[in-house]
């Protein structure tokens, strides 16, 4: 959607993670239909997956963040703004909910400028679902599992309710998180090892709906009416 509401973009990025769901690639291609744009996919040539960060930097999180949060996500960008130099306007995708997260980026990457179109717009995250249903655009499954996010399939930062439920979706990749907690001897969440979790602890009533308000039929209208 930050996309979609900007007018003057160069390149769209990607930064893509193995342990994303597979759905996640069927919309990055749908959203190349919507923005009539290719989409540049970029990836660690350092680690396969969240799975090999774990097991080599033996770092699950911790008061300086996930590790894989770093590897894969953090350095792919720092390596690739330094095969492009030059000054970079960067496009962000949070929503008017998360203006502490664009402050945090204006902050912590001052040598950039940076533009926010959601938080500029007023959407919220529901709204901008709201906006990809008006234009044909099927959202990512894991939002449609029930999860607030489309992250990684067993997520470290993830919370009680969170990772009860990857127990129940994907029992596999649960099992597998628990093996590395007690390899490593540290736990994902605090105070508490996966194995250890009592199967009714924390709360996942965090689904997202689709929210198609006044805004949102104002701006798809106001994009030329690009509806399916």
């Amino acid at each position: 959607m930050a996309c979609y509401l900007s007018n003057d973009i160069d390149q769209i990025i990607y930064t893509h993670v193995e342990d994303q769901h597979p759905d996640s690639i069927r919309f990055l291609h749908d959203c190349e239909k919507i923005l009539g744009r290719e989409i540049q996919k970029i990836q660690s040539d350092r680690y396969t997956d969240v799975n090999d960060v774990i097991d080599k930097t033996k770092y699950i999180n911790g008061a300086y963040g996930a590790a894989c949060t770093k590897w894969l996500k953090k350095q792919v960008r720092k390596d690739w703004e330094k095969e492009n130099p030059g000054f970079h306007t960067y496009i962000w995708g949070y929503d008017i909910n998360e203006k502490h997260r664009a402050d945090a980026v204006i902050e912590t990457l001052s040598d950039y400028d940076h533009e926010f179109p959601l938080i500029e717009q007023g959407l919220t995250k529901a709204e901008c679902h709201g906006i990809a249903d008006k234009l044909g655009l099927k959202r990512p499954v894991m939002y449609d599992l029930g999860y607030p996010n489309n992250n990684c399939i067993g997520c470290v930062k993830g919370g009680m309710g969170y990772w009860n439920k990857i127990r129940i979706d994907f029992p596999e990749v649960f099992e597998h998180r628990a093996k590395q907690e007690r390899e490593i001897g540290h736990s994902c969440i605090k105070g508490i090892y996966l194995d250890e979790l009592e199967p009714d602890r924390g709360n996942m009533d965090m689904e997202v709906f689709e929210d198609c308000t006044i805004a949102c039929q104002l701006l798809t209208w106001g994009k030329g009416n690009q509806l399916n």
